[in-house]
């Protein structure tokens, strides 16, 4: 049991984590998540070389560059920490003077997070992307580049390393599966595989046109809405209005990136962006009303999901993916609010490690999740009843549901049949509410020993 380690702190090995991303590294777990080909959008190249923007690191790629042949419209969403990195605060600049339309490139490290280190780092993140600009010949008209960064906080970047780099990250732009998954590589930090996914699909007005979509994340530790410690580009052929691209990629993020949690830190840094560069053709999508727009959203939010949950599978420490879903709540918010209590509760999550079927710290993270506190006053919450609650392990083997409460009555609990279910890798808990017709669900993993050791260690 995780309780009986007789060893102090100092005594265990140092877990090294970082820039772990190779596929001699990467555990055998999770290869099965690895894509080993794809299907890229038209008109678009990525690359990842080694610059080494972390003195430490010496073999993994840490610039990152995704390029299209074509100005594309784009989108952006970011942390809203009050602490936000230069490259927020100057790529929202970026799409707000160019009104979501002129983008050319992302352009991302890893390895320095560029984030509180004030003038300077705004100065950087400019000469970032000016670098990336002139290497596709847009260095007029302000940027066509938006800029990500990832890694440790405080510190300023290398910038000469990257600069002088940026023409070598773009001489060897590609449109292979081998290239995207090298671009994927260099945005990681603790993550211990690449996160790339592609998928095609077609639109209501162009039912003959394959369009494609492509997209990478990083992301281990620091997850939590809004958004999380994450990087996120999705790159399409599909044509889309700027117009819309906001509203697209928020509906998007609100039910993928921000259903999330691994520790419940919000980062400095967090940037998810979309870029659709129309090469593959056919009718641009310029109404939210239009059969197009829907059927891209649908697109979209599956597409983001499957990229979110990878980052959750690969939690720092983690050994079990968990579903929290919450229905029959009165509201929306209220469903949200509960699953994300619950799926970032310290007592949950190492309980769920220890396997241990403690489901009063599943009620207990439930009953205070709605709470107001103005004063420390207690304040009634409607949307929870006690009598009409219900909790259950729902098992992703597809045997039987494990009742836990009925109607805020406890079950007998079959202990070995609750050990069994914990034994999975993965896992739902599901917390009927009987107040309403609403649900939410969210993603998040385990607490492990191994997660103390990483963030213990992550700047040595």
């Amino acid at each position: 049991m995780p309780g009986s380690l007789n060893v102090f702190p100092s005594q265990l090995t140092r877990f090294v984590r970082c820039y772990s991303v190779a596929a001699e590294s990467i555990p055998a777990a999770k290869k099965k998540y690895v894509p080993s080909e794809g299907t890229y959008p038209l008109g678009f190249k990525a690359s990842g070389i080694l610059v080494g923007v972390k003195p430490g690191n010496t073999t993994k790629p840490d610039l990152a560059l995704i390029s299209s042949d074509r100005p594309c419209a784009a989108a952006a969403v970011f942390t809203k920490n009050k602490f936000q990195a230069a490259p927020v605060t100057f790529s929202r600049d970026v799409l707000k003077k160019k009104g979501n339309q002129g983008i050319r490139s992302v352009l991302i490290n890893s390895g320095c997070a560029n984030a509180v280190t004030g003038k300077g780092g705004l100065e950087d993140a400019s000469l970032m992307a000016r670098a990336a600009d002139e290497t596709v010949g847009n260095s007029e008209d302000g940027s066509s580049t938006i800029v990500m960064s990832t890694g440790v906080i405080g510190q300023r970047l290398p910038i000469d390393k990257i600069i002088k780099n940026v023409p070598a990250a773009h001489d060897v732009l590609g449109s292979s599966h081998k290239d995207w998954l090298a671009c994927a590589t260099a945005i990681c930090t603790t993550d211990t595989f690449p996160k790339l996914m592609s998928k095609t699909f077609t639109l209501p007005s162009s039912p003959g046109v394959e369009y494609r979509i492509a997209g990478m994340t990083k992301g281990a530790g620091m997850i939590h809405p809004n958004m999380a410690t994450l990087l996120g580009v999705a790159a399409t052929d599909a044509p889309i209005s700027p117009t819309v691209m906001p509203t697209v990629l928020k509906q998007a993020v609100d039910r993928s990136f921000n259903s999330i949690t691994i520790d419940g830190d919000t980062s400095t840094n967090d940037t998810v962006a979309l870029l659709a560069n129309g090469a593959a053709g056919g009718k641009e999508i310029r109404s939210e009303d239009s059969p197009d727009f829907a059927a891209f959203q649908e697109v979209l939010t599956d597409f983001a999901v499957d990229l979110a949950k990878l980052i959750v599978r690969d939690g720092e420490g983690a050994t079990k993916f968990v579903t929290i879903r919450v229905t029959e709540a009165a509201s929306e918010d209220a469903a949200r609010k509960i699953a994300s209590t619950i799926a970032r509760s310290p007592l949950v999550k190492t309980a769920l490690y220890g396997r241990d079927a403690n489901w009063g710290r599943i009620l207990c993270a439930t009953g205070y999740s709605l709470i107001s506190e103005p004063g420390h006053a207690v304040a009634e919450v409607p949307e929870i009843i006690p009598e009409n609650t219900n909790v259950s392990f729902i098992p992703t083997d597809g045997t039987a549901e494990l009742k836990l409460l009925v109607n805020g009555e406890p079950e007998l609990v079959d202990e070995s049949r609750a050990s069994e279910i914990l034994e999975l890798e993965d896992l739902e808990i599901l917390v009927r509410l009987g107040t309403g017709g609403k649900e939410a669900t969210y993603w998040t993993c385990d607490y492990s020993h191994e997660y103390i050791t990483i963030n213990g260690d992550y700047r040595t």
